[in-house]
Formats: C-alpha cells, structure tokens, sequence
C-alpha cells in the first residue's frame, strides 16, 4: 500500500463500505467479546421484552376504549338509553397501560446502558491491543503501510465498532421483535384490516427500493467528488508555495471549479433523492391509516369488530411500518461495523516479531534489572560471557566494542541491498558512514540496533551476538540523534529525559548548556517546565539542539548521528560540534554524513556504495588513495566554491 497524506479524502457520510466475509469477521468480532457475550445476551433480551411491553399496549388501549364505549348513550328500539362507563376497569386498564410503558422506558434505558457499556469496553480493549501490537509489529511492516492508515484504524475503524455495535444489534433485535410482534397483534385483531395495512405498505416499500436504488449511484458519485475536492485542497494547502512560485493559481482555481460543480451535481441529486425518504415513509404511515380507518369503519359499522379495534390498528400501523426502515439502518451499521472490524483484526493479525522471552541480557545484572531479566539462572561462567560480568559475577558495563561479520541483508528476501558488510569498530572510536543516496548508510545503522533482522551473518557487541539478546537490550546501549527531529507534548524537562529513569535536573541543564539551548530555555514563561506544544514551538534548529541533549542525557555507550547538524545554520553548527566532540569521548559514535568537512577527525571512515563497503580508512589516508572518498569529497568543494 503507498503511502498518503494523513486524513486524505472524507471521514463521514462516506458510503457504507462492505466487508470481504461478514459472518467470519463478525465472528471474530463475537470471539473477542466473548466475555461480555452473557451481557449482551441479557441487554438484547431486556430489549426485546421492552418492545414487547409496547406491543401489548395498543391492545390493552383497545379494551380501554371499548370499555368507555359501553358507557355512552344508545338507541335502543328507538329510545335512547343511559350506560355507565366501568370506571374501575377503566382504571385498571389505565394502569396497566403507564406499567407497561414505564416498563418499556426502564428496560430500553437499561438495555442502552448495557450495550454502550460492552461496546465502550471492547473499543477500548481493541485500543489496547492496537497499541501493544504497534510495539511487536516489525518495521518493515510500516515500509508498506502508511502511518495515517494505522491512524484511521485507532480512531476511525475502532470509533465505529463501539458506535454501531451496540446500537445496530439492539435496534436489530427491537425492530425484528416489533415487526413480528405487530403483524401478529395485527392478525389477531383482525385479519382483514391486517391484509389491508400489509397491501399499504408494500406499495411504500416498492417505492422507497426504487428511491435506495436510484439514489445509490449518486452517493456513490457524491462520495467520489468529494475525496477529488478534498484531495485537491490538500495538496494545494501543502503546495501552496509551489503553487504561487510557478502561478499556478488559475489551473487550480480552475481544477477546483471542475471538481466542485461535480460535487455540486452528484450531491444536490442524492440529496433530493435521500430526502424523499421520510415524506414517503409518512405517507406510507398516512395511506395507512386512511386504508385502517376506512376498512375499519366499514367492518365497524357491519358488526364485525369493535371501535377500540380500529384505535389499536392506527397505533399497529406506524409500529408495523417503523421497524422497516429501522431494519435497513440497523444492517447497514452492521456492514459498516463489521467493515471497521476487519480493518481492526487484519492489522492485529499482522505477523509479529518474534517473542524473546528466554534470551539473557546485554550489561545488565538480570538479578536487580527491574525490566525482568531471564538470566538470573546461568551459571556465573556463561553469564560472564554473555553479559559481560567479572567473575564474582558482578555486572560489568558495555564497553562500546561493534563486529559486523560478513553482513548481508534484503528488504525484500529476493533483493539484497547489503551484500557482503564486515568491519571492526574498538570501543571509543568514531567511525563515519559515508556514500552516494541508496549507499545502504541508514540501513546499517538500522541493522545494528536490529531495527531490523539481518539475512546473514552476525553483528556483535562486546562479542556477544546481538540476536542472542533481547531487542529493548540492544536499544539500551544506543543513543541516537537524527535528522528528523522529534519533540512530543510534554515539558522541555520531560522531552530532554524522555524515557530514561532517574535523570536529575542538574543533569538536564548541564547537557543543555553543552549544547547552547540553556538560554533560550531560561527565557521560556516556565523554563524547563514549559509544556511545548502549538503555543510554545521551537525552531527546526532548536528542535535539533533539544534531540542532541537529550542523547546526552541518555549516557548511552554507542553514539549513533545521522546528519544531526542538517536544521541549523553555520554559527550553531560549529557550537554543536564542538558539544559533539564532547559527547563522543569515550563512546563509540557511528556518524552518518553527507557533508564530509564534518567528519575528518573520524578515527575511521567507511565509504559504502551499493551495499558495499568499498574504502576504508581515515581521511587523510582516503584523499591519498585518491578513489571514490576522494572523488566525493572534491565534487562538494567544487560544488561549494
């Protein structure tokens, strides 16, 4: 999948986008909700006994306005006679009907309550689990999907399971239990005013399928016109520089035009169509009980039912004719959500790195590492081997000491792009990775911290085989500074500690001033407790000042650089590199250059091209060779002069 713009194209009122295999994914659905399954079970029968309440409710006003029928005046023999209306039985009736209906309210406020619960619950659960998936997910993964579509599935797809489910599965078992209950209250009333109202209906039901029907391709046209509109905004908005550099401001003035009358056209159409639903749904409702009333004054009349009959019928009807458009919602939010789900499950599904839970740890007493180790039970020798402890079996810390043996790598496993990478690096020394774009520099970085797993060969560290550690292990002994720098919402304190227990604050403002940020922090409304975030942002440059102290802090025993001082001007360059300089001694610092004036006090240079380290040695030694270093770096002074 490439990757696109985050929140590309419209997010609601899109059209109801349908899932490969519905019954599967709506089983996996269940699977995961299998412990509140009890509960739903109980909302969803709860629900059903609440529309059954209002089902019977009609009949019993039906025998309450025969009841108060009986006592009017009537004719007999041409003398008009007095009744008395039954006002105990009306009263019974009466509450009978407000248990009825009180009891309906309670139970559907409850079954609501019930099912939002569940659904809250297991979107939060599916958050979760999203969230601890991200961290097992191998990089490589996220090479072909785009972050915002990670995103989409976090918020947009999680949002509608724990919207729609709840809803669409009561409103489901509700309209199913008020349309069946109805028709049969309906018949057993009567059979003739219930093939009537039947008849009625139908002919709204051919009418409104008709409607869905040609309104369907306009949605679909209005869905598609709108993502062109949005699109091209977008890309205008990011442009827009590019936009007035070239005076491109008429075609696209005139490419939104086309793109908006389009909008214009397909949206007034699948408006004024959707819009036809409801007058039609009130006059199927309304054609009803004209069809009632008339039919039911008729038989009335004859001596074939009561009057109470005919007010029960005008209430079946609008039950009756409500749950079908009800129905047709309910399963297109079930598509909806089961649509969501799949997206949800297919990306927890993903295959995972591989779990590490029986591997020992790199400089770390397993005995008092809070994270757990699981080498606590090996013998002192074979710790001492792998962990770096002396023999009293105290933790000895890492020395910085990197092998790579016979390298070889591939993103993809037909393709190699690292073919055959060795090289020796002593603790403290300061090795710069240079090259042509597409050298393969990043990814060798990228394999030492086992970002990634290699294809072939071995990469140590303190001659223990980093596959044989736990990968948290392997990141612990790096500090990395790149060229894109990354400050999150928090205070400048908590941004420069990220992560690492126990920092103290003079700690903090020591690395800061090594980098020249102290000052301009003081001058911040709290200092180093300011929260950095849209109201208090920091320079592209000062970003990089930021992400350079907080390697600092992070004391970490190998340095990785990756073009660190590309955001900042000339004056804070030099500033940085001199707290570069510092930063470096005594660790072992991997530098990835482009702009190789800045890495000729590098102990060792490795000039890489196609996967391949093809020269090596320092600068001075390079430029003598006079080959490919010294090819590159002639062409930049040429290049800058």
């Amino acid at each position: 999948m490439p990757r696109g713009p985050m929140g590309h194209g419209p997010g609601a009122g899109r059209t109801v986008e349908k899932p490969a295999d519905f019954g599967k994914v709506m089983g996996k659905l269940m699977e995961y909700c299998r412990n509140y399954i009890p509960v739903i079970i109980i909302a969803l029968i709860l629900g059903a006994a609440g529309t059954i309440f209002q089902i019977i409710g009609p009949d019993k006003l039906k025998d309450m306005t025969n009841e108060i029928v009986k006592g009017l005046p009537a004719v007999v023999n041409g003398r008009p006679v007095m009744n008395s209306v039954d006002f105990a039985a009306v009263g019974r009736i009466a509450w009978l009907l407000v248990a009825l209906y009180v009891g309906y309210a309670v139970l559907s406020y409850v079954q609501s309550w019930m099912m939002a619960n569940v659904t809250q619950r297991t979107a939060q659960r599916l958050r979760e689990s999203i969230s601890v998936k991200i961290n097992k997910l191998p990089l490589k993964y996220f090479d072909k999907v785009s972050y915002g579509d990670v995103l989409s599935r976090i918020t947009n797809d999680v949002d509608a399971i724990g919207q729609t489910l709840g809803q669409s599965l009561g409103s489901l078992i509700t309209s199913v239990t008020l349309f069946v209950g109805a028709l049969v209250m309906m018949f057993y009333n009567n059979v003739i005013m219930t093939l009537c109202a039947i008849g009625a209906s139908l002919i709204g039901l051919v009418l409104m399928m008709a409607i869905m029907k040609a309104s369907q391709k306009y949605f679909a046209q209005q869905q598609a016109a709108l993502g062109d509109v949005n699109g091209h905004v977008e890309e205008m908005y990011a442009g827009h520089l590019i936009v007035k550099a070239y005076n491109g401001e008429v075609e696209s003035i005139r490419r939104f035009e086309q793109y908006n009358a389009e909008l214009y056209e397909s949206g007034w159409k699948s408006q004024f169509l959707s819009g036809l639903m409801m007058p039609l749904m009130n006059f199927v409702g309304n054609f009803g009980y004209v069809v009632v009333c008339v039919v039911g004054a008729a038989l009335a009349m004859d001596g074939q039912i009561e009057f109470g009959v005919i007010v029960a019928f005008m209430m079946y009807i609008r039950l009756f004719t409500q749950p079908l458009s009800q129905f047709a919602q309910a399963f297109q939010n079930l598509q909806r959500c089961a649509a969501a789900a799949e997206r949800v499950f297919g990306f927890l599904e993903e295959p995972e790195m591989a779990e590490e839970p029986t591997k020992a740890e790199l400089g770390v007493d397993p005995a008092v590492d809070g994270r757990g180790g699981h080498g606590a039970s090996m013998p002192v020798a074979r710790r001492a081997q792998l962990l770096g402890y002396d023999a009293q079996g105290r933790v000895q810390p890492v020395r910085g000491d990197v092998e790579f043996n016979h390298v070889q790598f591939g993103y993809e496993p037909d393709k190699p792009i690292i073919h055959d990478f060795s090289a020796s690096v002593a603790a403290g020394q300061k090795v710069a990775i240079v090259g042509p774009t597409g050298a393969g520099k990043t990814t060798m970085v990228n394999l030492l911290m086992r970002f990634y797993e290699i294809s072939g060969g071995s990469i140590s560290i303190d001659g223990v085989n980093t596959a044989s550690v736990p990968r948290w292990n392997v990141h612990d002994q790096f500090s990395m500074v790149l060229q894109d720098t990354w400050v999150f919402r928090g205070t400048v304190r908590e941004n420069i500690a990220y992560a690492k227990p126990g920092v103290t604050d003079e700690q903090i403002v020591a690395a800061c001033r090594a980098v020249g940020l102290d000052h301009y922090i003081q001058s911040l409304p709290d200092g180093y407790d300011t929260v950095l975030d849209d109201k208090s942002t920091l320079s592209a440059g000062q970003k990089q000042l930021l992400t350079i102290a907080r390697a600092m802090v992070q004391d970490a025993p190998i340095l990785i650089l990756d073009e660190a001082t590309s955001s900042v001007d000339t004056r804070t360059e030099e500033l940085i590199q001199k707290a570069m300089d510092a930063l470096t001694v005594g660790r072992t610092s991997f530098v990835i250059a482009h702009r190789l004036s800045t890495i000729r006090d590098a102990d060792m240079i490795l000039v890489m091209n196609h996967g391949d380290v093809i020269e090596r040695g320092t600068h001075d030694e390079l430029l003598a060779a006079g080959g490919f270093y010294a090819d590159l770096y002639n062409s930049q002074f040429t290049l800058a002069g």
